[in-house]
């Protein structure tokens, strides 16, 4: 017996024969309350029937064969039944590209002025970042380890250790030691090529069989060693096939991969191209591994390991004949190679040198970067509970925390010095005292790979030399910070008035009058017989600059009833939905509110209660009190189309909120980039079971004020 279908199946079928069957889209996607279609001709859209659907708001066709349907809250689910309908498998039927749009995609892809070279440097990033969470965690146990035995608990460095510490350094090393085989993967998946391959290629050199022949009591013929007296290490030459091979322990190696999966990228989509699609998954894997192994262990081994070794050889000698010069450079150029991931070749070479030299010299002056990034963090934390900015002060806190306990700078970077450009001199100036002290203290090695932060102290040798450096870059970066702020005195005086401002607004009911936004100083005294003046007034400077609301009611409100007040969530000049520029909010249909031109992409909570929705994207969160009232907060209008790109959020579905807590943090920039209003909605969703929603209109207004007045 078959199941009958349900209400949202029903609809779904529906809304699919009223935009003109599954042939006629290109691609759905939805945000918080729409679906969102590029359909191949707008014409064959029944506008009639899909109005007249029950669990259809409004239809909203749109230039370009767009064509938006509001549902609501149910808009997820909806979504998802029309994808999982049968005829919908393919998931839209992609447009027919004319050679203008081919050429088109192919210079969009160039970000930089130079394609190839963004291309390099994201080939690098992707195929380290993945493995950032097990190098971490590698690193972690070294720490630990190497604290007991600054604690005399166990010889770390002992040849005759237990079977325990033996098995506990298989727990660190097997991250490092197959690295190669991890970063093959990453590069090939980035390349797009079957990531197996290029694993299943690297491995072939890790293999025991490989790796035995570098044993010159092997007993294996055709195998001649000798010592390289200036390193003092053995090298080993293997005769295959007839040609000499040379031969490596490849374990921790990064360059290598990295050659191999560019050349392996060619010769597999060159084979992809050869043989029939039928046959592929049989003879391009085969032939790509019969043609790049050999390859990988004639040629492009060696020359990864000649090419690691002559950079890291050209780092030593600057390191050891000008080491005041190398440890100044490394801290001071770090602050400029992160933010653009630049520094994947550093922390290649770092790898390198750990498994060529057995030691790194990279890491001791890096750290001083980073704990003068990690101070200039504590400062702003500092300034931020002075000046009480909750926002900033909950930034910077999981930032530093971050920073401290993981030697993960860029929740700092992105989440706070980016933003404000006084923080990078002050910055700079602490990474400046700490590389001047790594260099005349005469410098600082690990033998681990290492995420710079208080827990991996113990791996740098001179630890000494490591605490004071470090210390010395961050109390220099917090301190300058502190004392000059990060912010010009403008933007202090701005960012303290509207804290006085949304202080006032937060102040309890029974400490202040209903306020209407908008009403002036002015209109306010002239009611000063029908009102009583706020417990919380704004500063002076906060309605001199007319970022924030009257500090009296206005005339008539008390007389009308007191009602639920809704805070703007942005700061800015408050418009109607009329003025907002989004024919769905305008038609009312998601209820009635206000947009607000933003003056910064700080986004807060309006209102007191739970996270029902937040998109992925980032755009929309959907807030529910415990009055029953139903928040919408969108950012922007069609910023759905970003995918989250420039959206920051710090909050989840579940998540209990108070007014003025953090949502997220918006790139304006980036969404006028992207040609997409930045205004940004509020509304009442439920509004039809409300006696009233009244938005107040035209003026500046700081996030927090009030901007909606709901009466049940």
């Amino acid at each position: 017996m078959s199941t009958p279908a349900s209400g949202t199946d029903v609809l779904a079928e529906k809304i699919l024969r009223g935009v003109g069957g599954p042939e006629n889209i290109e691609s759905l996607t939805h945000c918080a309350t729409r679906l969102r279609f590029q359909l191949h001709d707008g014409a064959k859209v029944d506008t009639e029937a899909l109005d007249g659907l029950k669990g259809v708001m409004a239809t909203v066709p749109q230039s370009g064969d767009r064509l938006q349907i509001v549902i609501g809250g149910a808009v997820a689910r909806v979504y998802s039944e029309i994808m999982n309908l049968p005829s919908m498998s393919a998931g839209g039927t992609p447009r027919p590209q004319s050679d203008a749009d081919v050429k088109a995609a192919i210079r969009a892809k160039g970000r930089g002025r130079y394609a190839f070279v963004d291309n390099f440097f994201e080939y690098l990033s992707d195929s380290f970042r993945p493995l950032m969470g097990v190098l971490l965690g590698s690193s972690l146990i070294i720490a630990i380890a190497s604290v007991l035995d600054a604690l005399g608990y166990v010889d770390f460095r002992a040849e005759d250790k237990s079977a325990t510490w033996v098995f506990v350094d298989a727990m660190w090393r097997s991250v490092l030691y197959f690295l190669p085989i991890f970063v093959a993967y990453n590069a090939a998946k980035k390349l797009r090529i079957d990531p197996w391959v290029g694993a299943a290629v690297m491995a072939a050199v890790m293999t025991p069989n490989f790796t035995g022949m570098l044993n010159k009591d092997s007993g294996i013929p055709g195998i001649t060693c000798s010592t390289n007296a200036t390193l003092g290490t053995q090298e080993c030459v293997a005769h295959v096939f007839g040609l000499p091979m040379q031969l490596n322990d490849y374990g921790g190696q990064v360059f290598v991969p990295l050659l191999m999966v560019a050349l392996l990228a060619l010769v597999y989509k060159g084979l992809q191209r050869v043989f029939p699609e039928s046959v592929h998954m049989v003879f391009v894997p085969f032939f790509s591994m019969l043609i790049m192994i050999p390859v990988t262990a004639f040629l492009i081994g060696p020359m990864g390991i000649w090419a690691g070794n002559g950079l890291g050889e050209g780092l030593s000698w600057m390191n050891n004949n000008a080491p005041i010069v190398f440890a100044i450079m490394i801290p001071l150029i770090y602050p400029f190679l992160v933010p653009l991931g630049l520094h994947w070749p550093l922390n290649a070479l770092m790898l390198q040198n750990i498994s060529v030299l057995g030691y790194d010299f990279i890491q001791g002056p890096m750290g001083a970067w980073n704990f003068a990034c990690f101070g200039a963090t504590a400062g702003v934390l500092l300034l931020s509970v002075r000046h009480r900015e909750k926002e900033m002060r909950q930034t910077a806190t999981g930032a530093l925390a971050a920073g401290l306990f993981g030697g993960i700078s860029e929740p700092s970077l992105y989440g706070i010095h980016l933003r404000f450009k006084r923080i990078y001199p002050r910055m700079l100036v602490g990474c400046l005292v700490g590389g001047i002290l790594v260099g005349v203290l005469g410098g600082v090695d690990t033998k681990a790979f290492a995420f710079t932060s208080l827990l991996t102290i113990p791996v740098f040798d001179p630890k000494l030399t490591y605490v004071i450096a470090i210390a010395a870059a961050f109390f220099t970066a917090m301190a300058l910070v502190y004392f000059s702020d990060f912010r010009t005195k403008e933007e202090r005086a701005e960012i303290n008035a509207q804290r006085d401002a949304a202080e006032a607004a937060d102040a309890p009911a029974d400490e202040r009058e209903l306020v209407t936004v908008g009403a002036t100083a002015e209109a306010a005294a002239g009611s000063a017989s029908e009102s009583v003046p706020a417990a919380g007034a704004a500063a002076p400077g906060a309605a001199a600059s007319g970022t924030a609301a009257s500090g009296t009611a206005a005339s008539g409100t008390a007389a009308s009833g007191t009602g639920v007040e809704l805070a703007a969530p942005v700061a800015g000049r408050v418009l109607s939905l009329d003025e907002a520029g989004d024919p769905v909010f305008a038609s009312r249909a998601l209820g009635e509110g206000v947009g607000i031109e933003p003056a910064d992409g700080h986004v807060v909570s309006p209102v007191d209660g739970e996270l029902v929705t937040v998109v992925d994207t980032g755009h929309a969160f959907g807030i529910r009190t415990a009055e029953g009232i139903e928040v919408l907060v969108h950012v922007g209008i069609d910023t759905v189309q970003m995918n989250g790109e420039g959206f920051d959020v710090r909050v989840k579905s579940g998540d209990k909120v108070s007014a003025g807590d953090l949502l997220a943090e918006v790139d304006l920039d980036a969404v006028r980039a992207a040609e997409h209003s930045t205004v940004t909605l509020m509304t009442v969703t439920n509004t039809a079971e409300l006696a009233s929603v009244e938005p107040h209109v035209g003026q500046e207004v700081a996030a927090g004020a009030p901007v909606v007045t709901v009466r049940r």
